[in-house]
């Protein structure tokens, strides 16, 4: 059920139609946020005093109050989510024992609590593989004619991201994501920034603040989005004048997190932000509506410029999920947490068995017999050098309570729980550098550590499809709002420095004339976003520099041995490999056009008499040319590398190429 009915689009037409023909104002047709009304209209205006673009049209309290009710239905739906985030933000802090103690038994009070960071370690692991391979935008052309603004474009967004903090943006939705299972991010357009000029702000949105319809898998398909965020009350009043005096605790709750910190929330109210689509037409526009406390704060439906239009022209909800793993029926998937949560669990209880076990063992009690005459404060008191006794001392009198050790599988059982987080997890020991006992051979890490970051590739490969939706959403904003130019600053790929302005003229939609047909059409420049890794291990930088060394040293750089450099070229998948096989084909061509020359040269010298070809120190050209030797080859019997075998190389080689996924 759609959160309202709003008012038909031929209605809103006629309505607007009748009010230019009788002078009134237009349906949604108000002064700018702040602006007051005329004289004249300032008798027939309402009791606010003062009224706001985009507060009065379509979109009015009624409208809201059942936007309200979709919206706590969509929160009762997504309650098992927050719970579920809630607890694993817990896990995270390691304070899962208040969890633990509270949902299956009562642990004493003196009973330690012990907390191992198993989870911990594994989750900072594979946050660490992400960071090593920071993605990067590369802008690709459909047409020939939007080469120059693809390639202006691939300069832009990254400047774009970094005026915005993505790299911070993309590591804390990396561990939302580890933690929660699913990461937000949202890429709306702000009108305050630069000076009001306005750009593209992404940030990072939580989990507990958004709501959908439930059983949608994909959040594109949800009717209603809404979005809660606590505002404090003088801020509003001072933003939104006519809030003053209507603002309270409100009917709107959202779930929150256990806080180490006392938060107090009563003078604050909830903000939603409401995101709709509708279908005018063939199109489906998303719609946009700000409210508190059943208060219209603004609406696109009640503005002209987007009542048919639609807030954003790309006409999808301004958020992007990045999901780790995907369950049916909701966007929201789990995390690592709520796998390796049970395994860490019974770490944490076998290790308070064990702790205790060696906290009684090492603190002996006693059985002391009444009137046994033995002075208990001195004994008990090891600063005493004498203890006093009366009458006979005898074991019966005080005997020490005897607290056996564990046996030996209770400690086997903690190790077999270690293993499978570890396993569960794929965080290894192979995975962070370390090897185990009897692995020595350079092949064997090898292939233990290519095994141990597929699920690195995978996870790294699923975020990198986000980011590409992530920068078709700021290509669109940049098409939709960037009318007057921007001013960048760019590098090209020798490091110099550029200024270039920028605006949207080149790629906004535009009539054109078929020249096939003849006929008028609208032409609108598409682009394909491929993701590349911007930031690479160590492991994988060194890896391509053994790979460039190695094609230097067996010629494959020799113009004269391009044909057999380009048949092995092809054969390989490496980052790059187009662009070598360019400069190779470029180096090919130059040789054969200096041979050219050269022969040209020496026919004219022979018919001449003339000696040009080596007044120019050209040697003449040889009828039969040897194959070239390749640069560093080695001869037969020959260490390739001094102090390395070649299986070695190899191997290390494989090692490198961890966990970057390809784009």
């Amino acid at each position: 059920m759609a959160a309202k009915k709003p008012k038909k689009n031929d209605e809103l037409s006629q309505a607007w139609k009748k009010a230019v023909e009788s002078g009134e104002d237009k349906p949604g047709e108000h002064p700018p946020e702040g602006e007051k009304k005329s004289s004249s209209d300032e008798a027939e205006s309402s009791e606010d005093g003062e009224e706001y673009t985009g507060r009065f049209g379509p979109i009015g309290p009624d409208q809201i109050k059942e936007a309200e009710v979709v919206m706590k239905k969509y929160k009762d739906g997504k309650s098992s989510v927050d719970r579920r985030i809630v607890e694993n933000e817990q896990w995270w802090k390691l304070r899962h024992w208040e969890i633990v103690a509270g949902s299956q038994e009562k642990s004493k009070e003196n009973d330690p609590r012990p907390v191992s960071a198993w989870l911990f370690n594994s989750l900072a692991n594979k946050h660490a593989d992400a960071m090593d391979n920071f993605p990067s935008p590369n802008i690709l052309p459909r047409e020939e004619n939007d080469k120059e603004d693809a390639k202006t474009l691939s300069s832009i967004i990254p400047i774009v991201l970094e005026r915005n903090q993505y790299e911070e943006t993309y590591s804390d939705c990396w561990w939302y994501k580890l933690k929660a299972g699913t990461s937000v991010t949202g890429v709306f357009w702000d009108k305050n920034l630069e000076n009001g000029l306005g750009d593209v702000k992404i940030r990072k949105v939580d989990l507990l603040n958004l709501f959908w319809e439930p059983g949608i898998s994909k959040i594109q398909d949800s009717r209603n989005i809404f979005h809660v965020e606590l505002v404090d009350n003088d801020l509003l009043e001072e933003k939104y004048d006519f809030l003053a005096g209507r603002l309270g605790s409100g009917t709107i709750d959202k779930a929150e997190y256990v806080y180490d910190d006392s938060i107090d929330t009563s003078e604050k109210s909830i903000v939603v932000d409401w995101y709709y689509k509708q279908v005018i037409g063939t199109r489906t526009v998303v719609q946009y509506c700000k409210f508190c406390n059943g208060e219209v704060l603004y609406a696109s439906e009640n503005t002209p410029e987007y009542a048919e239009r639609g807030f954003y022209d790309h006409g999808k909800y301004p958020f992007v999920f990045d999901t780790l793993f995907d369950v049916e029926g909701s966007p929201a998937g789990f995390g690592y947490i709520d796998i390796m949560k049970d395994p860490q669990m019974y770490i944490d209880k076998l290790n308070q068995i064990i702790a205790k076990n060696a906290y009684l063992v090492g603190k002996p009690r006693w059985f002391r017999k009444k009137n046994c005459g033995v002075n208990v404060n001195q004994y008990a008191d090891w600063s005493n050098d004498f203890v006093d006794v009366e009458g006979n001392l005898e074991d019966i009198n005080l005997r020490q309570i005897e607290v056996n050790g564990l046996p030996p599988f209770i400690t086997n059982f903690l190790q077999m729980r270690i293993d499978e987080l570890k396993e569960t997890s794929g965080n290894r020991d192979f995975s962070q550098g370390s090897t185990a006992s009897g692995v020595t051979a350079a092949s064997a890490i090898a292939a233990l550590q290519e095994a141990g970051s597929k699920l690195s590739r995978d996870m790294i490969k699923t975020s990198y499809r986000a980011f590409s939706e992530i920068n078709y959403l700021v290509l669109e904003l940049i098409r939709q709002f960037y009318d007057e130019p921007r001013s960048f600053r760019l590098e090209d790929e020798n490091g110099e420095t550029d200024f270039q302005t920028y605006d949207n003229s080149q790629i906004k939609e535009a009539p054109y004339q078929n020249p096939m047909t003849g006929e008028e059409a609208i032409r609108r420049p598409i682009f394909d976003i491929k993701i590349s890794a911007q930031k690479q291990s160590p492991f994988n930088r060194i890896a391509q520099n053994e790979l460039a060394k190695e094609m230097y040293g067996m010629g494959w750089f020799n113009p004269q041995a391009a044909e057999q450099a380009l048949i092995a070229i092809d054969m390989m998948e490496f980052e790059g490999k187009e662009g070598i096989k360019a400069k190779i084909q470029q180096n090919s061509q130059m040789m054969q056009d200096m041979q050219r020359l050269v022969q040209t040269v020496a026919q004219f010298d022979a018919q001449m008499g003339t000696n040009l070809l080596a007044m120019a120190g050209l040697a003449p050209p040889q009828q039969e040319n040897a194959p070239p030797q390749a640069a560093g080859s080695v001869k037969k019997g020959e260490s390739q590398n001094l102090g390395e075998s070649a299986q070695v190389a190899k191997a290390r080689t494989r090692a490198a190429s961890t966990t970057v996924p390809k784009g």
